[in-house]
């Protein structure tokens, strides 16, 4: 995982379908869904903190 679409596909492959018209909502939205993942074990600890690190450097692009 690499790159913001990535994390749109893992979520999409889980039913996880994110789009406000807001970016900083729809990042903060898939940070929710990618911890919920994870705590059910639906995703490894390398693809969750993965999609973090992304996520995280997405939001501090729009600050």
């Amino acid at each position: 995982m690499k790159t913001l679409f990535d994390i749109q596909q893992l979520l999409k492959r889980y039913g996880a379908f994110i789009y406000t018209r807001n970016r900083a909502t729809d990042l903060q939205l898939m940070q929710g869904e990618i911890k919920e993942l994870h705590q059910y074990g639906m995703i490894d600890r390398e693809e969750y903190l993965q999609a973090l690190l992304i996520i995280r450097q997405e939001l501090e692009k729009l600050s």
